[in-house]
């Protein structure tokens, strides 16, 4: 008896072995400028160029322990708030950090942050967390500040493709 059909289940037939490689995108999306940027990384992140990468989407308060640890690479968004990121997004590290901190060392990220005058407290703040973690950043944050503009939104769009490209293999 097979361990799937032991518990009920039945494995799918016809896939291939291999597990498509997977790219979490943590975010905290609370205003226009954010569901812009969150809406271009994720098409660049899922653009056909790209093939064999599964991407998930869950918001920062209900992202765990079992999505980090089954992602190959992540995608973290958040507001610049009072100087550092947002709340959110302390939660979702404040309950992976200890279950995934071995687990997912060496493992590629990038991030986009949006703030009203400033990122840098909270760009800090995130490269502080995930450097404990051992994660690899794959490029320099993503930063806006006020409105989003064409070329902004190009750049995320490059953020979710180049994360999608190095998980892909």
């Amino acid at each position: 008896m097979s361990f799937l059909a032991g518990r009920g289940l039945e494995p799918v037939r016809g896939l291939s072995s291999a597990i498509m490689p997977t790219l979490l995108i943590v975010h905290h999306t609370p205003s226009p400028a954010l569901q812009a940027m969150f809406e271009s990384v994720a098409s660049g992140a899922q653009t056909d160029e790209i093939e064999g990468v599964e991407v998930i989407v869950r918001p920062a308060l209900t992202a765990g322990p079992a999505d980090v640890l089954a992602a190959d690479g992540y995608l973290l968004g958040t507001p610049a708030n009072i100087g550092y990121m947002s709340g959110a997004l302390k939660h979702f590290f404040d309950g992976i950090y200890y279950p995934c901190l071995e687990a997912t060392r060496k493992r590629p990220y990038g991030l986009y942050v949006h703030g009203a005058s400033d990122t840098g407290g909270a760009v800090r703040a995130v490269e502080s967390i995930t450097t404990g973690l051992g994660w690899r950043q794959v490029r320099p944050a993503v930063t806006i500040t006020g409105t989003p503009e064409k070329a902004d939104l190009e750049a995320c769009w490059e953020l979710g493709a180049l994360l999608a490209a190095e998980v892909s293999g």
